[in-house]
C-alpha cells in the first residue's frame, strides 16, 4: 500500500504564499496520478489540482493561475505552490493519490484501491 504525508500549511496573510508537500511511500513503484484537495469547515470536499503520471496538470478554476502543482519523481514528492492566496483558500489541504486518467499506462499499479489520503495540512489565509 502507499502512505501519503502532507506538510508546509500555516496561517498567512492575503496575497501571501505557502508550498505544500506530499510525501509518498511505500508501493509506488507503479503509474497513478495525483491530486490536492481541500475542505473548508462546513464545506464538502473539492478538488484543487492534480498531476499524472505524465505530468501533465490540471487545477480548479478557482486556483487556476496562483497554484501550481509539480512533482519530484525522484523523492516521490508532489508539491503544491500557493500564491496570491485569498482567505476563501483557508482550509484543510489532502493529497490523494488517484486511478491513472490514461486507460493504458507503462505499470499499471496492483493496489486493491487509489482511495489513498493524507492526513491533511490546514492553510489558513487571514484578511
Amino acid at each position: 500500500q502507499v502512505d501519503l504525508v502532507e506538510s508546509g500549511g500555516g496561517s498567512v496573510q492575503t496575497g501571501g504564499s505557502l508550498k505544500l508537500s506530499c510525501a509518498a511511500s511505500g508501493y509506488t513503484y507503479c503509474s497513478y496520478d495525483m491530486s490536492w484537495y481541500r475542505q473548508a469547515p462546513g464545506k464538502e470536499r473539492e478538488f484543487v489540482s492534480g498531476i499524472d503520471y505524465r505530468g501533465r496538470t490540471r487545477y480548479a478554476d478557482s486556483v487556476n493561475g496562483r497554484f501550481t502543482i509539480s512533482e519530484d519523481s525522484v523523492s516521490n514528492t508532489v508539491y503544491l505552490e500557493m500564491n496570491t492566496l485569498k482567505p476563501e483558500d483557508t482550509a484543510m489541504y489532502y493529497c490523494k493519490t488517484e486511478r491513472p486518467r490514461d486507460s493504458v499506462v507503462p505499470v499499471p499499479c496492483r493496489w486493491p484501491s487509489f482511495d489513498h489520503w493524507g492526513q491533511g495540512t490546514q492553510v489558513t489565509v487571514s484578511s
